[in-house]
């Protein structure tokens, strides 16, 4: 591990400062619990100059439930948290679902919104120190040709790595809107634009700049009857990423689906909304054949590589376990 030093701001305004205005590998890095970010600089692949501790930071660590249901999660609400808030768990139970599926309780103890949110790819590639893929500044993308067991099916290309956020998927389902502070001022992103394609960028997976804190996230109400949950699907049954996963939101009226959210997760390099699966549910009854369209919807368009076919029946499995857990 290179050295680095430490700085512990007790303002944003102190924290945005810190930051550098480009991507650059020896500029300084946010942390907050550290999770993600301590382990790629223990491989070698980053190297910044500094730290920017945000856990002196006031405010950042709240839980707000309003009155008609709506939620205000400030970045550095940690996992455990999350998931462990009454309020929470009661509007959106599919964040709880999310949040639980996540690592250990250890790291959940540490790991927090923001931090989850923004982790970088674990693609084996990527995440090799000797290794120089397209993420890293190489000239291909070694997953496409090589090992690509936990690699794309979807929006691939040039680089195909999956987001690994859990928490991404639930939150583009539900609509929320990220809060980013950087030193051009604040701005909102609506959650189903926070996130790119790496044919858009490759030294980055979100639109935030490098001297923008991600604030908070904050979710609207849900209407009334809406129906949510997150289900995963890992190689272990824990501590594991998902190899593939599905965020869904249905709202049924009169016995058919009037209203229908599908993310998935694991298997692209970004939370991947569906509306072809969305299409498919909507005005259909919350029955199997519904379910079973839903899937084949969602992969309808995927790309397998040599070893990771197996994800386009793991996709239609996972969205019709969730879809059956709501109906």
């Amino acid at each position: 591990m290179r050295s680095f030093e430490v700085q512990s701001p007790r303002t944003l305004r102190e924290a945005v400062l810190a930051l550098p205005d480009d991507h650059g590998p020896r500029g300084a890095r946010l942390v907050a619990g550290g999770q993600d970010l301590l382990t790629v600089i223990k491989d070698d692949i980053e190297q910044p100059s500094a730290l920017v501790r945000l856990r002196g930071v006031p405010g950042l660590d709240q839980i707000v439930v309003g009155a008609d249901g709506a939620l205000e999660l400030g970045a550095l609400v940690t996992l455990e948290a999350l998931a462990g808030h009454a309020g929470v768990q009661r509007v959106a139970p599919a964040l709880v679902e999310a949040a639980e599926s996540i690592a250990s309780p250890q790291i959940r103890s540490q790991g927090t919104v923001g931090g989850n949110l923004n982790q970088r790819p674990r693609c084996p590639y990527y995440r090799h120190p000797a290794v120089v893929c397209f993420k890293k500044g190489g000239n291909t993308c070694l997953a496409e040709f090589g090992f690509s067991k936990y690699a794309a099916i979807l929006g691939g290309g040039p680089s195909y790595f999956v987001h690994p956020s859990d928490l991404a998927p639930v939150f583009l389902a539900l609509d929320a809107t990220f809060h980013l502070v950087g030193k051009a001022g604040a701005r909102q992103v609506r959650a189903r634009d926070y996130y790119v394609l790496s044919d858009v960028a490759l030294d980055t997976e979100s639109v935030r700049r490098p001297d923008e804190v991600l604030t908070k996230v904050v979710v609207p109400p849900p209407p009334p009857g809406l129906r949510m949950t997150y289900h995963k699907f890992k190689e272990r049954a824990s501590y594991d990423f998902a190899l593939s996963a599905a965020a869904v939101a249905v709202r049924v009226e009169r016995g058919r689906i009037a209203e229908a959210r599908v993310v998935l997760g694991g298997v692209a390099p970004k939370p991947w909304h569906s509306p072809e699966a969305e299409a498919a549910l909507v005005g259909q009854p919350m029955e199997p054949a519904a379910w079973r369209a839903a899937g084949a919807a969602a992969v309808r368009d995927a790309v397998p590589l040599d070893h990771n076919g197996y994800k386009v029946h793991l996709v239609k499995g996972v969205l019709y376990r969730a879809l059956e857990s709501i109906a």
